[in-house]
Formats: C-alpha cells, structure tokens, sequence
C-alpha cells in the first residue's frame, strides 16, 4: 500500500451524461441491482482510520464470498452490498473520488444498496454521473478505513427532476429518509444535515423549526456514515412510518 497514490485512489465509471439535466435540477439515481466478485480485500495501513494511532504496519486481509456472508477469518459477516463512491460533477473546480461533499462522492454510506434512491444535486449540464468503490460488507464508519472492496457491476435507474434544486444528497429507501452532509469534521457535517433535515420535514409535515427539531429528538437518529475520508460523513434518519402515524 505504501505505493499507493491516495489522490488517484476510488476510480468510478463515469462521467456519464445524463441527457436533460440542467443546472439546478436533481438526478434520481435508484439502484436496481449490484452484482459482486466472490473475492475482495480490506486493508488498513498507519494512519489510516479512527484507530490509526494502533497500526503499525499495512495489512490486507483477502475474503471470499458467497450469495449471503462474507468470510473474515472464519467469521462469518452478512453481505451488506453497497456504493461507496455516486456523485455528480461538482460546482467549480474538480473534487477527487477519494473525497466526499455536496455533489456526493465517497459518501461510503451503508444505506446505497440495493433498492435505494439517492438524489443529487446536478451542477453542470449533463450532471456527469459517477459511481463506484463497491464493498460487499461493511460497517457504519468504515472504522479502520475500508470495507471489503470488491470488483462488481451496478444496474441504476436514472431520473432527472426538473428545477428541483437539492443542496446536499438525500436518500430514500422503503423504510426511510436520509439526510447526508459531508465535511471536515463531524460536527460540522452533523450540523449541516440536521438543518438539512429540518427543512425537509418542514416542507413535508408544515412543522416550525422548533417542531421539527424537537422532532427529530423523538425520531431522527444521527448517525456516522464514514469516518476516514478527508472530509467526514455524516447523515440524519426519519422513519417513513412515524411521519405516516398522525392521525
């Protein structure tokens, strides 16, 4: 790993045009299906991580896997298939796929698997969808710096949205809403979430900001998507049941 250029790190297939889009529009990205290799790596090196002060030197650990589990050194771990890297062009200069922020990017969020939709924000004409970084299973976190990579192919679904302009991403799947903010810090990007939130739910519900805070306190759940990139990840969760169970 020692040789490993960490700027040129997560290439994603892309950028693909999306025909339609316009600035200040949202892409919906559905992902359809993910298909795996049976054989992927998780690597850690110093420096690396929420533990990097412990590491003291670069290990990868190969896993086979099957249709359900992923094998860890005999353990075995449920297949979480999911995106690491979705995105579009950014506003202004150019962000690399290493680094998450508004457009997306290496969001490395557990939630975009299967079955889930993720809209984006589209910057440039085209919105230049991107995607990649794939991992069979990995944790909220991505604690010690990766999950278990793995080659793969991805089926999506692509919607453009018209003047529906989306400052950050926001993630729906059967069961919830998500929230995503990305920055140096994990206060600063939990903040930017929970107003992102906030302002979903008053448009949605018609609440106050006082409402949909204290909402939130009740029924949002805050949690940590990655932990390692340049810029940190963070997301807020609303149940679609509780918002359905006003009578």
């Amino acid at each position: 790993m020692s040789g490993i250029n960490f700027a040129k790190v997560n290439p994603a297939t892309g950028p693909l045009f999306i025909h339609g889009a316009q600035v200040g529009d949202t892409l919906k990205v559905t992902i359809n299906k993910i298909d795996i290799a049976k054989t992927g790596a998780v690597v850690t090196a110093p420096g690396l991580g929420l533990l990097a002060k412990g590491i003291e030197q670069e290990e990868t650990i190969i896993s086979q896997i099957t249709e359900e589990r992923t094998n860890y050194l005999g353990f075995s771990i449920p297949l979480t298939k999911m995106i690491g890297v979705i995105g579009t062009a950014p506003l202004g200069e150019g962000i690399n796929t290493g680094t998450p922020h508004d457009h997306g990017g290496n969001l490395d969020t557990t939630l975009l698997t299967e079955g889930t939709s993720i809209y984006l924000p589209v910057n440039v004409e085209g919105a230049l969808l991107a995607l990649g970084d794939l991992h069979s299973s990995m944790g909220d976190g991505e604690i010690m710096g990766s999950g278990l990579e793995v080659a793969g192919e991805v089926e999506v679904q692509v919607e453009v949205l018209k003047n529906a302009k989306l400052p950050l991403p926001f993630v729906e799947t059967a069961e919830l809403y998500a929230t995503l903010a990305s920055r140096e810090t994990m206060e600063e990007a939990s903040e930017l979430a929970l107003n992102q939130m906030v302002q979903f739910l008053q448009e949605k519900v018609g609440f106050t900001f006082n409402q949909a805070g204290m909402f939130l306190s009740l029924a949002g759940n805050l949690k940590v998507s990655q932990s390692v990139n340049p810029n940190k990840t963070m997301r807020v969760e609303v149940k679609k049941e509780v918002l359905a169970s006003k009578k």
